[in-house]
C-alpha cells in the first residue's frame, strides 16, 4: 500500500491469514461483539462456492467482491449464483465502477442479489516515487488500485445511478471519511456506508467520529432521521430544469473574510475584492467553482 494525494494505492487481494485461522479464530472473535457479521468472499464462482459453505456458520450475510472490469457481466452473475446456492443468508455484491452500472445493478437484482455494494477501488492506477523513479507498488509494472477521497465522486455517481433503477439496498463505499461524506452517500441513494481507507490512514476511532459528525449534520440541518436524507439528491433532481443562462452567485458578506480563494480561481476575472467581495455579473459565467471553493459558505447560487 502507498499513501498518495487523494487517497491510497494498494495491490492487496484478500488476507495474509490462511482461511483456517479465520475459521478457527477470527470469526469467533468477531461474533463476540454481538454485531452482525458480513463476510467478504471472492473471486470466482468455484472459489465462492467452496468458501461460502465454510463461512456459513459465522455469517449473517456475505459480500462478494469480483473486482471485475470486463464488459461481460456473466462472471459476476455466476459468482452470485454460486453463493445463493451455497447459503441461506443475504448476499451482497460489490461492484467495480462501470459505465453501464445500471444494467449490471438490474441484472444482479433480478438474479437474486439482496443488496449492492459500490464501489470497489478503481484501477489499475500507477503511483511513482519521484525520488527513485520507481513505482510505489512492488510488482514489475507497479499497478495498484485507488481508494479514498479521490474516488468519492465516482462512487456517488454509481450509487446515484443504481439507486434510481433498483429496489434492493445499496452500501455506499469510496472516500467516506467524515459525517458529511456519509450524508452525501445517503443522499445519492445509499442505505448505509462502508469505511476502509480512512480507518487505515487515521485509525479505527474514525468510525465513531463519522457517526458523531453525521448526527451533528442531521441536527444542524433540521433532519429528523436518516430517512429524511436517503435518496434526497434523486428526489430533488426532479425539481431542476434545463437552462442556458448563468446564475450569478450571491455573496453573504457577513460570512466572507476576503480570503481571496474565489478570486484566484475565477478564470473569467469576475471576482474582485476591495473592502468587500464583488462579482461582476457581466463577466460571470455562473460556473459555480467559487461557491464550492468557499470554506465559509459565503457564496451560494440563487435557487
Amino acid at each position: 500500500m502507498a499513501a498518495v494525494r487523494g487517497g491510497l494505492l494498494n495491490t492487496e487481494l484478500w488476507s495474509e491469514l490462511p482461511k483456517e485461522q479465520w475459521l478457527d479464530c477470527e470469526y469467533e472473535q468477531a461474533r463476540e461483539t454481538g454485531l452482525p457479521l458480513i463476510i467478504g468472499l471472492g473471486y470466482t464462482a468455484a472459489q465462492i462456492s467452496i468458501l461460502a459453505r465454510l463461512v456459513r456458520p459465522f455469517a449473517d450475510a456475505l459480500e462478494l467482491s469480483t473486482h471485475y472490469v470486463g464488459n461481460d457481466i456473466s462472471p459476476i452473475l455466476d459468482g452470485l449464483k454460486a453463493a445463493k446456492d451455497a447459503v441461506d443468508v443475504p448476499v451482497f455484491v460489490k461492484l467495480t465502477p462501470h459505465n453501464n452500472i445500471q444494467e449490471i445493478a438490474l441484472a444482479l437484482e433480478q438474479a437474486g442479489a439482496d443488496g449492492l455494494v459500490m464501489i470497489n477501488s478503481f484501477g489499475p492506477c500507477l503511483g511513482i516515487d519521484a525520488e527513485t523513479g520507481l513505482p510505489y507498488m512492488g510488482s514489475k509494472e507497479g499497478y495498484g488500485w485507488l481508494s479514498g477521497p479521490a474516488i468519492k465522486p465516482l462512487a456517488l455517481r454509481c450509487v446515484y445511478d443504481a439507486a434510481r433503477v433498483v429496489r434492493v439496498p445499496i452500501f455506499g463505499v469510496g472516500g467516506v471519511a467524515n459525517g458529511r461524506d456519509a450524508a452525501e452517500m445517503m443522499m445519492a441513494g445509499a442505505s448505509a456506508v462502508q469505511v476502509c481507507t480512512a480507518a487505515i490512514l487515521q485509525g479505527p476511532k474514525i468510525y465513531g467520529k463519522i457517526v458523531r459528525e453525521l448526527n451533528e449534520f442531521l441536527d444542524n440541518h433540521g433532519y429528523a432521521s436518516l430517512e429524511d436524507v436517503r435518496g434526497l439528491a434523486i428526489r430533488r433532481s426532479s425539481e431542476r430544469t434545463f437552462r442556458t443562462y448563468a446564475k450569478v452567485p450571491v455573496v453573504e458578506q457577513d460570512q466572507c473574510n476576503l480570503c481571496g480563494a474565489c478570486e484566484t480561481s475565477c478564470a473569467y476575472g469576475a471576482v474582485s475584492r476591495t473592502h468587500k467581495l464583488e462579482i461582476d455579473a457581466g463577466k460571470c459565467f455562473g460556473c459555480g467553482l467559487c461557491v464550492t471553493r468557499c470554506q465559509r459558505r459565503a457564496l451560494r447560487l440563487p435557487s
